[in-house]
């Protein structure tokens, strides 16, 4: 794997990194809208301020892509045109296929018999790089080596963002 190649997936999945991190940041903060989805379906840490917040996130994030892209300040690590897709599709795309595939997991780990912020790996770390991925691949071509890159790096930048989180009391536990 070339070094390009990593960055430039790196650079294509910020958005939805950025809409995973979200609602864990709006939960420190105590932003409005902390009630569950569903707690008996997905636990009682899937809540509408951590869709509203990832969302907004990824929003915030496809913007600052597109601003970078016209300034071709990104250019050699661009793997998507961010001006062919309206920001808000894009920032749905990202941000609410990350959360939907870490909803996703959150149910099928309820129907394991997992408790809730137990740890199982590695379905905690990719279950929103699949999700956004699949997503985003209904509007522009995601290739395999993207994929790859993406399945084998946010893993391991999963554990480290998780550990600062914890450090920093953001989180109740490192991974």
């Amino acid at each position: 794997m070339n070094t390009t190649l990593i960055l430039a997936s790196l650079y294509l999945i910020l958005p939805a990194y950025i809409a995973n991190m979200c609602p864990v940041i709006a939960g420190a903060a105590n932003l409005p809208f902390g009630t569950p989805i569903s707690s008996r379906l997905f636990g009682s840490h899937k809540t509408y301020r951590g869709f509203v917040f990832g969302i907004l996130g990824a929003l915030g994030m496809v913007y600052l892509q597109r601003h970078f892209q016209m300034n071709d300040a990104m250019e050699s690590y661009r793997l998507l045109d961010y001006t062919l897709i309206p920001l808000p599709i894009l920032a749905l795309l990202f941000g609410g296929g990350a959360l939907l595939g870490d909803l996703v997991k959150s149910f099928v780990k309820r129907r394991l018999g997992k408790k809730s912020g137990s740890a199982w790996f590695p379905f905690d770390q990719l279950d929103f790089v699949v999700g956004a991925l699949l997503c985003v691949s209904f509007v522009s071509q995601i290739s395999l080596s993207t994929w790859i890159v993406l399945l084998i790096v946010s893993p391991v930048l999963h554990v480290l963002v998780n550990i600062i989180g914890y450090h920093t009391g953001m989180k109740d536990v490192w991974w």
